[in-house]
């Protein structure tokens, strides 16, 4: 599979498909994961909240590991600097690999000062342990303090985005300043396949409004990170490069009314 790659501030390429692992665990996690290798998936993004890092290691075991993309991220729980270096190295472990590609910040920590979790993160970039610093869940003010304060480049954002939530004014910040985005929940689990405009549209381009959502995302600039366990649907998810939204199909999305919110743990910097 051809895969488009977005290149962060280090030089790396971040492939623009990931496989999302958020409940791929166990077995039937590792088969997923497996699979998606196997159809040429390159991207796996993983957290230490997930409690899946070693079905990861194991998935990729005996891979190419120059060829694989690995983001993981730190709980909000351990942003304090030790905790962050003992954290990183648990997850090196734990997934059997030398170095993780983007290594993130998983949700903001109001009484964990930032200075503390970036100098944390630009020393595992200085050591060789993470390639690229990143957050994830930062909303604009965070983010824009967060800047200001990081040694090292923030390679990258991960927020919820799909189009019963475009973040539009986020993500040209990120873009305005070197910052990649990458959308989880890209599929809105699974709500995009309900809509009627989507579901025009697809059948308009001969897709699924999966496919539709994800080609949306991806010509916003984004990367997307979509999960399943399913083989037809990990392969629906890949066929996303060889064609285009028009602007009216664009526009037509970007104009979706509905505001929905599905990953909210009521931080304040969430209140809408």
């Amino acid at each position: 599979m051809v895969q488009e790659a977005v290149e962060l501030p280090s030089g790396d390429m971040m492939p623009t498909l990931g496989l999302g692992t958020w409940r791929l665990q166990g077995s039937e996690g590792l088969r997923a994961i497996r699979a998606a290798l196997e159809m040429g998936y390159r991207h796996i993004d993983t957290a230490e909240m997930y409690e899946n890092q070693e079905t990861v290691g194991e998935a990729v075991r005996d891979r190419d590991r120059q060829a694989l993309f690995i983001t993981s991220k730190v709980t909000p729980q351990h942003l304090r600097h030790g905790d962050v270096i003992a954290t990183c190295e648990a997850a090196l472990l734990e997934m059997g690999i030398d170095y993780i590609d983007l290594y993130l910040i998983h949700w903001p920590n109001p009484d964990v000062p930032m200075e503390q979790t970036f100098d944390a993160l630009a020393r595992l970039v200085e050591l060789g342990r993470i390639r690229n610093a990143g957050v994830s869940n930062f909303q604009s003010e965070r983010l824009s303090r967060a800047l200001g304060i990081s040694s090292v480049p923030i390679a990258n954002n991960q927020v919820e985005l799909h189009p019963f939530l475009y973040q539009r004014d986020l993500i040209r910040l990120c873009h305005d300043n070197g910052v990649s985005v990458t959308a989880y929940c890209p599929l809105a689990r699974g709500k995009v396949f309900r809509h009627p405009t989507l579901r025009r549209i697809g059948e308009e381009h001969g897709r699924t409004p999966g496919q539709v959502a994800l080609r949306w995302l991806l010509q916003k600039g984004c990367i997307v990170i979509p999960r399943s366990l399913k083989e037809r649907h990990l392969r629906e998810n890949m066929q996303v490069y060889d064609w285009s939204l028009s602007e009216p199909d664009v526009a037509a999305i970007d104009d979706i009314p509905e505001r929905l919110r599905l990953i909210n743990p009521e931080f304040e910097e969430f209140g809408e």
